[in-house]
């Protein structure tokens, strides 16, 4: 496990300076590319997502959903709480490249928060079922929304994992969502 946080956090760290090496050109004034409302539904892990464009290239989501987490005491299906703050990094290169950032299409590094609820599980195979799992910690992710609505998003990060019933510690996160944004887009 030591071994898989070193490696997540190295590859995060380097997208990251490689970033700030590009000298990341979305600073300054200029045309919002964020959509300001972008309402989705998930429709492989059933959920709902909603994302508030803030700024020029930030936003912050939430999304409440099917969700699953593994660690060491089992697994657990059930309902799970996701919160973003992003920064998305390359829509002028996308737009440079003739490709579209319509629907937020991009990508972004994110202060993340994952809530796992025990009350609300579907299915697990831990022995104590009072227990609830939180994820704080960092992000890389692309997301994608395509003309006909179709949005595809994907996120691994690190972080620190509180528990309430089975031990904290360090850890990935893996997220993955296929869905379809109901909110009209620019």
């Amino acid at each position: 496990m030591p071994k898989i946080l070193c490696l997540t956090v190295a590859i995060l760290s380097g997208l990251t300076l490689g970033a700030q090496i590009r000298k990341i050109s979305e600073q300054g004034s200029g045309p919002v590319h964020l959509e300001r409302h972008q309402f989705k539904f998930n429709l492989i892990s059933p959920g709902i997502h909603y994302e508030l464009g803030l700024f020029r290239n930030q936003s912050v989501s939430t999304g409440l959903g099917l969700g699953l987490a593994t660690y060491q005491e089992g697994y657990s299906l059930g309902l799970a709480m996701n919160n973003r703050y992003r920064y998305y990094h390359n829509f002028n290169r996308r737009i440079g490249m003739g490709k579209t950032v319509s629907g937020n299409s991009g990508d972004y590094i994110a202060a993340a928060q994952s809530i796992f609820f025990s009350f609300l599980n579907v299915a697990n195979d831990i022995s104590d079922t009072d227990f609830n799992i939180g994820f704080y910690g960092a992000v890389y992710g692309i997301q994608r929304t395509y003309p006909s609505g179709f949005n595809f998003n994907a996120e691994l990060g690190a972080g620190y994992y509180r528990g309430d019933g089975v031990p904290s510690g360090y850890g990935p996160l893996f997220h993955v969502t296929f869905g379809w944004v109901a909110t009209k887009r620019k």
